[in-house]
């Protein structure tokens, strides 16, 4: 672990190609900053282990807990094991994390940051599914993520259609 690097959000950015957007047939490539403001106090985005981590931030949902950021002392941080494949897990066990996110983000001065790996696939659908359990449909959430992290955001093409299937039965 290097004790010097301290993210900036602009030195810092994660590169290279998502298999899962490969796979789909698409251009996989991506450059992204280490982590990126969504909407109002909810960030997403991937991790260098190591990295501290600015002092604002309140919450850390860490879903690739094999690297982890150097928190300050007023950050809380929650660690889950989940995979970018096709298997998910519980639908509970989501909204479970989805919801913890929002109470976080609910918090008087809350800055709240759901990371993986690279900021594309796992932080991306607890992060997408936060905003659609707070009112915001599904396709405009997975729009707003494209738009503020990488158009390859949910290449994992399962989490797409799991949070836009989530959606419709939320409607039902």
């Amino acid at each position: 672990m290097t004790d010097d690097l301290i993210a900036d959000f602009e030195s810092h950015h994660i590169e290279g190609y998502a298999c899962a957007a490969l796979e789909a047939g698409k251009d996989g490539a991506f450059n992204v900053p280490l982590i990126s403001h969504i909407e109002g106090n909810l960030w997403t985005g991937g991790c260098i282990d190591g990295v501290q981590l600015p002092d604002d931030f309140t919450f850390l949902l860490s879903a690739y807990p094999w690297e982890r950021y150097r928190l300050g002392p007023n950050t809380r941080r929650v660690e889950v094991h989940l995979y970018d494949s096709a298997d998910l897990p519980p639908m509970k066990t989501l909204v479970g994390l989805a919801h913890m996110v929002n109470e976080e983000r609910s918090k008087d001065g809350a800055k709240v940051l759901v990371h993986c790996q690279a900021g594309l696939n796992r932080s991306a659908l607890i992060g997408a599914l936060a905003l659609v359990l707070d009112g915001m449909p599904a396709a405009e959430a997975i729009e707003l993520l494209r738009a503020k992290r990488s158009p390859v955001v949910l290449c994992n093409e399962t989490f797409e259609r799991w949070l836009l299937d989530f959606d419709l039965r939320k409607a039902a």
